[in-house]
């Protein structure tokens, strides 16, 4: 019951940021910032201290962990998978087009007889 009580305080604090950004409207943009990051960081905190807090963190901190682990692509295999990519855009687009412009014209000027002038 306490975690379910440290939750919502957690999403009301959040929602106190957010409605603050909107409360201090006619202050400068960082305090209405501050606001937004203030509410963001009690509630994170708040939340930090429930059960399902601590699992989400420790799950988080997993994550990076895994991710650190990932082989990214070198400079260039994404540079060439870029262009792979977009060669075969450009050849889709290109059958494409041929495809509509054929169909165009079989119906318009071969069935229908719609010659265009």
């Amino acid at each position: 019951m306490a975690d379910k009580i440290k939750i919502v305080l957690a999403l009301l604090l959040l929602v106190a940021g957010v409605a603050g950004f909107y409360f201090l409207s006619e202050q400068p943009m960082i305090l209405r910032v501050l606001s937004v990051l203030g509410g963001v960081a009690a509630g994170a905190t708040t939340a930090w201290f429930t059960e399902p807090g601590q699992r989400f963190f420790a799950f988080a901190g997993e994550a990076v962990v895994e991710t650190r682990k990932v082989v990214w692509p070198t400079r260039k295999e994404t540079m060439q998978s870029t262009a792979i990519v977009f060669i075969f855009v450009l050849t889709m687009a290109i059958v494409l087009w041929l495809a509509d412009k054929s169909l165009e014209w079989i119906l318009y000027d071969l069935v229908l007889g719609w010659k265009k002038s």
